[in-house]
């Protein structure tokens, strides 16, 4: 049960936390569902079952990307991260150094709206 989860009492968890633990509970059963499909399909010998499965697995990943999308309207720091990784082609860490500028892109990759990677705190370079 995912209450069961909670690493802190649940009465000093605010509605929003105790919905976002839900969808991330619900995020992990998918795709761990998406690799138990995945693996049955795979070793299966009957085709009509295999096919059977993989229906199955693809429903997961959809009910996957569902909570996804909603984790990404609720949560700022996911939606960021989403806009600097997702669709962008190229070493997947290269995207990386180029949003947090620590390093140049290699060739082909290209972030994709990239949020800033300040915390709105400002520079503390120079401060004493």
């Amino acid at each position: 049960m995912s209450s069961e989860s909670y690493h802190e009492p649940i009465e000093l968890l605010s509605e929003d936390t105790r919905n976002l633990h839900r969808a991330l509970v619900s995020l992990r059963e998918e795709l761990e569902a998406v690799d138990w499909y995945q693996q049955r399909a795979e070793a299966c010998s009957d085709a009509d079952l295999r096919a059977i499965l993989t229906h199955n697995k693809n429903e997961e990943i959809e009910h996957a990307m569902m909570t996804l999308e909603w984790l990404r309207r609720h949560n700022s720091v996911i939606d960021g991260n989403l806009k600097t990784y997702l669709n962008t082609t190229g070493p997947i860490v290269g995207v990386e150094a180029a949003a947090v500028g620590g390093g140049s892109a290699p060739p082909g990759a290209t972030p994709t709206d990239s949020p800033s990677p300040s915390l709105g705190i400002g520079s503390l370079k120079g401060a004493r």
